[in-house]
């Protein structure tokens, strides 16, 4: 048991070893509760490449968002407890079943114990992939150990982010802890198969009804690194989870609100980057989450 204060929240509640439960905001306890290790096809070309990422799905968020896709398992206690040697063997299963990368998706609030299963280096190169909402602090425990940060930016609004996530103070937060991922590990780099071997990919996905918010993201990126620096990825996957009261989430991205932020985007200059067809919004990319590979 250890009291936590491990991410932005800072709930100091005691976390149990061993237990699916937890007091804090993740909700969960201390051991990490895995609910998905297999090979993922559909992140960005460098990671998933053409054998797929060895993705690690946590329970539990740290964030919550009123349309976060994966809620059953960020709200729900959809997963197994498994032990820090436990998650080391886990990477070496996905490496041996030819995974470009080792991808651990939502593991903020585990980030301890990640720490600690990374403490020989793995063949391929580890991905930490967050909400963005991190401690800076927290994040250096991952100092050596991760050579590629995929973090959302989600919101440069306050106030959207007050609402959606119950994080009014996103924006520093998820800026501050990106500068401090791009301070770890540097320029992206690429190698000649096409996969990436180091560097930060920053997501935003474009929310139906909230262009100002993405136009802002994109202007922090566009103000806070330069070409060969960092990775844009602006996703317009949006499903709709019927989660929320608010109309315009649900929906998914029209057209034109589409063809609108991928004009701003063009004419914003930024360069090293992927955009999402507007067809990714499907259900058919949530994979199952159904203990596979745990």
């Amino acid at each position: 048991m250890f009291t936590c204060n491990l991410c932005p929240r800072k709930c100091s509640v005691k976390r149990e070893a061993l237990t699916e439960y937890g007091e804090g905001f993740c909700a969960v306890g201390e051991t990490p509760l895995v609910a998905r290790a297999a090979l993922h096809h559909w992140e960005e070309p460098p990671i998933s490449g053409t054998k797929g990422s060895g993705t690690i799905f946590f329970c539990g968020c740290n964030l919550q968002c009123v349309f976060c896709q994966n809620h059953e398992i960020s709200r729900g206690k959809n997963g197994k407890l498994v032990t820090v040697e436990e998650l080391k063997q886990i990477y070496r299963n996905l490496v041996e079943q030819g995974a470009h990368n080792i991808n651990l998706v939502t593991g903020t609030h585990f980030i301890k114990e990640i720490s600690q299963s990374l403490d020989k280096p793995l063949p391929v190169p580890v991905v930490y992939n967050t909400s963005g909402y991190e401690s800076t602090e927290s994040l250096k425990l991952l100092k050596n150990k991760v050579q590629i940060y995929l973090p959302d930016l989600k919101y440069a609004d306050d106030t959207l982010a007050a609402r959606l996530s119950k994080a009014p103070d996103y924006f520093n937060i998820a800026t501050k802890a990106i500068l401090e991922m791009f301070d770890q590990v540097g320029k992206f780099d690429i190698g000649d198969d096409g996969i990436m071997k180091k560097g930060v990919i920053i997501r935003h996905l474009i929310l139906p009804g909230y262009l100002e918010n993405t136009k802002k993201v994109i202007d922090w990126v566009k103000d806070n690194f330069k070409d060969g620096d960092v990775i844009f990825s602006l996703m317009s996957q949006y499903t709709p989870t019927n989660l929320c009261e608010d109309d315009n989430l649900n929906r998914c991205l029209s057209r034109e609100e589409y063809e609108e932020i991928e004009e701003y985007l063009f004419d914003s200059g930024i360069e090293d980057g992927f955009i999402q067809e507007l067809s990714s919004a499907s259900e058919d990319y949530i994979p199952p989450f159904d203990l596979t590979g745990v």
